[in-house]
């Protein structure tokens, strides 16, 4: 078989099983479908989710759902202000053998796992939510001088409340950077909510089955990586991501004297990934410009930032990008 005709076929079988993992996500986590592809395609990227709404939207729900369906070993951490970073990786402590004999042993925190999910991230002090940063990139924690590489694969789907302030701290920029993607949750639509209240205040709720392992997960990544990109979406990914850098020749008068600053290029890398996997969860072998527009605003959106004086006047990020990408990739389809 050749690499084509091997690449094909492992595409084909793992859109029948992203099918399956879907259909079993949404018995606990109803509708919402945009909120579970775009955490899927996370995990299907390697990467990490910033989950964005208000409480009782059922993202932790969603959490847990994905940790039975991918077969992942999950933890949860409840991130408050007390929190501690070694509360997170562990730490070391003395240890008295039979002998008498002393030495220092290392206790595993939360972090050692598959899947972590920080809940209410933005609770925690800044030293706190620093001790994820590592991790986050390297996939391995520093403790007492040596490292120690965490669980394969590594992820965090990590919570937060857009409207309380009192009591929390923003998220840093460097740390935002290391969240793929950016996964707001809206309020559910009417029919949306009416099959939750059904579905939740029965006798019985419905539950989901494992679907992935956390092996046949590595692999889907790796396929993901080889899935082939056209040059149209290659340049059209490096002319959106220059375009929001206000410094830069190609940026609009918009972005000029809206944008504070823009994103880098791992959000032109992430926009890469996830272009990959939108086509693969909705069974096509190649993304296009479609999914280029799709993908901009959960990539792009907590990667760069309005300057006050935009602030002010009451513009919106959201519609920043929106007008950004509609331009570009207007051009982009007509060349």
């Amino acid at each position: 078989m050749t690499d084509d005709a091997d690449l094909l076929a492992g595409i084909e079988a793992l859109e029948d099983k992203l099918a399956q993992a879907r259909a079993s996500i949404t018995r606990r986590f109803i509708g919402q479908e945009r909120v579970v592809d775009l955490s899927l395609s996370a995990l299907l990227c390697g990467g990490h989710g910033l989950l964005i709404g208000l409480p009782g939207l059922g993202k932790t729900r969603l959490v847990e759902t994905l940790s039975t369906v991918m077969g992942l070993n999950a933890n949860r951490v409840q991130f408050t202000p007390d929190l501690m970073p070694a509360d997170i990786l562990g730490s070391e402590v003395l240890e008295t053998a039979a002998d008498g004999g002393r030495a220092f042993k290392f206790i595993p925190g939360p972090i050692f796992c598959q899947l972590l999910m920080a809940d209410e991230i933005n609770r925690a002090s800044p030293r706190t939510q620093s001790a994820l940063l590592q991790a986050m990139q390297e996939r391995q924690v520093t403790v007492a001088g040596e490292d120690r590489p965490l669980d394969a694969p590594f992820h965090v789907l990590a919570t937060q409340n857009p409207i309380e302030q009192e009591g929390t701290y923003p998220l840093p920029e460097a740390q935002l950077d290391r969240f793929l993607v950016q996964i707001d949750v809206p309020y559910p639509d009417r029919d949306t909510e009416r099959g939750i209240l059904l579905a939740t205040t029965g006798a019985e709720e419905a539950t989901s089955h494992q679907v992935f392992d956390a092996a046949q997960l590595i692999a889907a990544q790796k396929l993901l990586r080889r899935m082939p990109v056209g040059e149209s979406v290659v340049e059209t990914i490096l002319d959106l991501v220059r375009a929001f850098r206000p410094e830069d020749a190609t940026a609009t008068d918009a972005v000029r004297k809206d944008v504070a600053w823009g994103p880098g290029p791992r959000a032109a890398q992430a926009l890469m990934l996830t272009v990959r996997a939108r086509a693969m969860l909705q069974g096509r072998l190649v993304p296009d410009l479609d999914d280029v527009a799709a993908m901009a605003q959960p990539v792009l959106a907590h990667r760069m930032a309005l300057n006050f004086a935009a602030r002010a006047r009451g513009e919106s990020l959201e519609g920043l990008i929106a007008e950004t990408v509609s331009q570009i990739t207007r051009v982009e389809a007509a060349a």
